[in-house]
């Protein structure tokens, strides 16, 4: 993993396509602004994990109705 320091209004760039900003710092929080082609999807952790676990779900139920018929 790469680890780097940025400062408010400070910024990184990934791909010469996607730019993260960092927007606020207050307290243990930092809010960032994230830039990238609508064809990229951005989503924070937890969400894409949720999203991960549905298509599992999808998928498995899927194989069982395969192994039904």
């Amino acid at each position: 993993m790469l680890v780097l320091s940025r400062k408010k209004n400070e910024s990184i760039v990934i791909n010469n396509e996607i730019t993260i900003v960092v927007v606020e710092i207050r307290g243990d929080k930092v809010r960032l602004g994230v830039e990238a082609p609508r064809e990229v999807p951005v989503h924070r952790r937890e969400v894409f994990d949720a999203i991960q676990r549905n298509l599992e779900t999808q998928e498995s139920e899927k194989t069982e109705q395969t192994e039904e018929s």
